[in-house]
């Protein structure tokens, strides 16, 4: 708006919060995701990799009831999990994350078959380097 008078049709809105779910491939990620539930959050909702073991219809929709679902999945891991959550956004429309934490001990070969499982399903993939960087990516889509 550059003067005043165009300043009176400018209609001011709320700015509203993301809803975010944030899911755990693994096992080995349900320590991540304990560790930032832990954490003071508006809007974010936390699933241990247990609950994509056979979802119901309704956790299933608990998870995809946002505005965005991250998975995380460790290096090497079994995320075949992505598949059901990522179906599940697909039909929802809603956008998916995914964040593959790669320790150290990690090679390239079990890094691209984590790769592999989860990038069909996921718009952005993220390969991060420890479990800060998760949370600073998670931080800035709030």
């Amino acid at each position: 708006m550059s003067s005043a008078a165009e300043a009176r049709f400018r209609i001011p809105a709320a700015s509203v919060g993301r809803v975010v779910t944030v899911v755990a491939l693994d096992p080995t990620c349900d320590a991540v995701v304990s560790a930032l539930a832990r954490r003071p959050w508006s809007g974010v909702s936390f699933f241990p990799a247990s609950a994509i073991a056979g979802p119901s219809a309704r956790l299933l929709e608990q998870m995809v009831a946002g505005d965005l679902v991250v998975m995380l999945a460790s290096a090497g891991a079994d995320a075949s999990g992505a598949e059901i959550i990522g179906r599940a956004c697909s039909e929802k429309r809603v956008h998916t994350a995914t964040f593959v934490v790669r320790s150290s001990s990690a090679d390239d070969e079990s890094l691209s078959k984590t790769l592999a499982q989860v990038r069909p399903w996921s718009l952005m993939v993220v390969i991060a380097g420890d479990d800060r960087y998760v949370e600073e990516m998670l931080r800035s889509f709030r």
